[in-house]
């Protein structure tokens, strides 16, 4: 579809795709789902780098002293987001918790914890119907937490901040998110 532009002409964000375009079809090279419509191997990697901010037990890797690139975190094995981190993860991605209705909704449908702590298996379900339904809110989400449309993460302004703190004041960079 045609927004404006002539034919031929390219668009000044050539690898967005354009919420009414096939998935895709605009950067090619990058699928949130693979063809059996479950969660492709590129989206997987950013969504355990999400998961893993508000997991419990938190990561092991952290970004080395003085480096300044955001280095991709791996929930560790059995971790799940607690209600705290559950909420904090709504809150960054969606600008509110999740209502006492939705998260009795997730407790009851997808993969938890005995707890009711949402294991990563169902942090993927999510995502799963989600950009099965709705592919630009996945990327809404994706861009909230620092990825861009060909899902590579960049620094946001507040990791940046916080690198520069770190270093004027003699101390290692944390990238807590």
């Amino acid at each position: 579809m045609q927004h404006g532009f002539e034919s031929g002409a390219r668009s000044p964000r050539p690898e967005t795709p354009e919420p009414s375009s096939i998935q895709g079809r605009r950067n090619p090279g990058v699928q949130l789902l693979d063809d059996d419509g479950g969660i492709s191997d590129q989206l997987e990697v950013c969504l355990k780098h999400i998961f893993a901010k508000y997991c419990v037990p938190p990561p092991f890797a952290r970004p080395m002293p003085g480096e300044k690139r955001v280095a991709l975190l791996t929930p560790p094995p059995n971790a799940y987001l607690s209600p705290q981190g559950l909420d904090a993860w709504a809150q960054d991605t969606n600008g509110a918790p999740f209502s006492q209705e939705t998260k009795d909704e997730l407790v009851e449908f997808l993969d938890v914890t005995d707890d009711g702590g949402l294991t990563f298996k169902g942090f993927l379900q999510i995502y799963q119907l989600q950009t099965e339904n709705d592919e630009e809110e996945t990327w809404r989400d994706l861009s909230n937490h620092g990825f861009d449309r060909t899902l590579k993460l960049v620094a946001t302004r507040r990791e940046e901040a916080e690198i520069e703190t770190d270093e004027a004041s003699g101390g290692t960079s944390s990238l807590s998110t």
